[in-house]
């Protein structure tokens, strides 16, 4: 299977499946110098791992990582890691395989899962929770957005959910210091005890239902991308599309600004007391052009509902014969809930990738 890196200048490869030994990523083009702690990375995996509510998977995976190569200790800083530039390979060793839940539909294809393509592109697929295909193969991502956070001196890099199924978050209520405090990354409280209701009825059903994530990166320069193949936002959406379960991605305010005006849509620009260009709006989500502004960089992606569920859909298996397939063992009811920390990881690769790609273009970084 070719295409399991993204990037072009900080660049990831990730390797493993969902039930195997493992799974890991190496980053290739980190610069040297960058100071980070194995507790840095950690901490960004376990906003991701599973079971830690009842409103996610309940495999039970440490998801502790171990970093391989491409460092050394810095002198006299205990737990203080420094790149030295080389390929930087991290490691998370699965613990939690349950691949006996997945016998039943070993020659049976699950509606709206990748599981019939994989069949027809390769003839061969792993049915131990989806193998490459698996939202496992996202913890490999989360650990080297955490280091690429660091590449862009000033850079943050956050997100929150906010929409399950039909209930959206009021935006008048959002409150980044919420987000830490709720099983669903929301930044609205009263939605978020909307959303612990609905979820609950949806999991008792053996259903599952989708959402919608958004992140925002501050702190970025402006000039990032380039005005044709190179887009910072080109790139951006590519990076969300590649999140598993997502179907769209947009940038900024995105298809509204399809039901307004120009005068609407513009952001209008005035020079700010610091002698830079001051913008009175950000509908564009901080790209214009395919090049930053300076601006907040503003994406947002809708995850589809899960497709592995109890109800029973209608389906086929590999000789063809028609059967009905309901999908035992663990899964999230709502998957988009542990992709607000892909979103930011996928996010931070983007920019530093794009930070690197314009360091090495005009010299200014």
């Amino acid at each position: 299977m070719s295409f399991n890196t993204f990037g072009h200048m900080f660049r990831v490869t990730t390797w493993g499946e969902s039930h195997g030994t493992g799974l890991g990523c190496v980053v290739d083009g980190c610069p040297p110098g960058i100071e980070f702690t194995i507790a840095e990375i950690q901490a960004e995996l376990d906003k991701r791992k599973p079971g830690q509510s009842k409103f996610t998977t309940q495999r039970r995976e440490d998801d502790a990582v171990e970093v391989l190569s491409g460092y050394l200790e810095k002198d006299g800083s205990p737990g203080t890691l420094v790149t030295t530039g080389t390929p930087i390979s991290m490691a998370i060793w699965n613990k939690d395989q349950r691949s006996k839940d997945y016998s039943e539909i070993k020659d049976r294809y699950r509606p709206g899962h990748a599981d019939i393509t994989y069949d027809l592109k390769y003839g061969v697929r792993d049915y131990r929770g989806g193998g490459r295909s698996s939202a496992r193969e996202t913890a490999a991502r989360v650990a080297a957005g955490a280091l690429a956070r660091k590449v862009v001196p000033g850079l943050s890099v956050r997100a929150a959910l906010v929409q399950i199924g039909p209930h959206k978050i009021d935006r008048t209520r959002w409150d980044w210091a919420e987000v830490s405090r709720n099983d669903f990354f929301g930044p609205d409280a009263e939605t978020s005890e909307q959303w612990a209701g609905y979820l609950t009825e949806i999991r008792k059903a053996g259903s599952s239902v989708g959402a919608v994530v958004e992140v925002v990166a501050e702190g970025v320069p402006a000039g990032l991308g380039a005005p044709i193949y190179a887009k910072l936002d080109q790139d951006i959406a590519g990076a969300m599309m590649s999140i598993n379960a997502v179907k769209g991605v947009e940038i900024g305010n995105g298809f509204e600004a399809a039901a307004i005006t120009g005068e609407e849509n513009a952001d209008e620009i005035r020079m700010g007391n610091d002698g830079q260009p001051h913008f009175l709006s950000n509908n564009a989500g901080g790209v214009l052009g395919g090049i930053s502004t300076g601006q907040s960089v503003v994406a947002r992606f809708a995850v589809k509902p899960t497709s592995s569920i109890l109800m029973p859909r209608k389906s086929i298996n590999a000789k063809g014969e028609e059967v009905d397939v309901s999908t035992k063992g663990r899964h999230d009811p709502c998957v988009g809930i542990r992709a607000v920390p892909i979103g930011e990881a996928m996010m931070a690769c983007v920019i530093a990738d794009h930070y690197l790609m314009h360091r090495g273009q005009t010299g200014k970084g």
